[in-house]
């Protein structure tokens, strides 16, 4: 299973460390950046990491900036993507049970790398709930407004 990574230069080293446990695992790991601490535009790998989960390149992602917010909005704008903006592992189990997240985001600057890995674990460990769920996440596209 292949799983998409995005970060800017404030989650590069979370990004790297999760990586790592996650290949540590046997997942495979596509790492669309940054690739360093130098300052950089999170559009610029949200994107990127956005199309490969919607096409289905990769199963999902886990994406972070300094606050998960900035990364998150751009990750939101791709119509198939549901991020959520995690910092507990109960959040992130809800956001899969409830939402079908299928990326998950991390705020870096405020969460340890231990307390990334036990949001992972919780997101990782979740499933879909599917029912009353699925009907609200079918009212999320645009084109499904009816508005």
């Amino acid at each position: 299973m292949k799983i998409a990574f995005a970060s800017d230069h404030a989650g590069y080293e979370l990004k790297q460390h999760l990586m790592d446990m996650m290949r540590s695992r046997g997942y495979e790991t596509v790492d669309f950046g940054t690739h360093s601490t130098e300052s950089c535009d999170y559009p610029a790998t949200a994107h990127p990491c956005a199309v490969a989960v919607e096409t289905g390149n990769c199963a999902f992602g886990i994406a972070m900036c300094g606050t998960g917010n900035g990364i998150s909005m751009t990750l939101n704008k791709h119509q198939g993507i549901r991020a959520a903006l995690c910092w507990k592992p109960e959040i992130a189990a809800l956001a899969k049970q409830h939402n079908n997240a299928n990326i998950l985001v991390l705020p870096a600057r405020f969460v340890t790398q231990q307390e990334a890995d036990s949001i992972v674990d919780a997101f990782l460990d979740a499933s879909f709930e599917g029912g009353r769920h699925q009907r609200r996440i079918d009212k999320i596209p645009v084109a499904g407004c009816n508005c």
